[in-house]
């Protein structure tokens, strides 16, 4: 995630000099920061849920204890996250055989071709964060077990 935020910058910079300095732009460049931007948000969610940095309703759920927060994860991740990835996932997957298979290019001159790539990232965001749930789920198990304990929300963004 990291190689790929530097990678945007670098190539934002990149235009917006070549845009100012040069009076020369890429639509190609101009494609490409939101393409990166996509991936970098895509597979964010997943990042976020396996590393407790989500969002949640915290002034309920600190007040909890560990066993019942647990739990809330755990339904809540069952309930919401998986059904959701889902429908995500069988959503997009026609969407993408669809830019694939007609071969689909940007639609502006100078634009970047094989535009099939970036759309297939979204059925395989989704996957990753599949199995980050997975994991969320599993760890949240051996939470109500005794065998790990619940990070608290302060330590993780810490």
């Amino acid at each position: 995630m990291g190689i790929l935020l530097i990678v945007m910058i670098l190539n934002v910079a990149f235009d917006v000099m070549m845009r100012y300095v040069f009076h020369n732009s890429s639509i190609g460049m101009q494609e490409m920061e939101w393409h990166l931007f996509a991936v970098i948000i895509l597979y964010g969610t997943g990042y976020a849920l396996r590393h407790n940095a989500h969002v949640r309703v915290d002034f309920v759920y600190d007040r909890l204890g560990e066993r019942k927060r647990a739990w809330i994860n755990i339904i809540g991740t069952i309930l919401f996250i998986l059904p959701l990835t889902a429908l995500i996932i069988d959503g997009s997957y026609a969407y993408v055989m669809g830019a694939y298979t007609t071969h689909e290019i940007s639609e502006d001159p100078g634009g970047l071709p094989y535009r099939w790539i970036i759309k297939a990232q979204i059925p395989a965001a989704f996957v990753f964060l599949v199995f980050a749930a997975i994991n969320y789920i599993l760890h949240h198990i051996n939470v109500l077990r005794g065998l790990e304990p619940l990070p608290r929300a302060e330590e993780v963004m810490e």
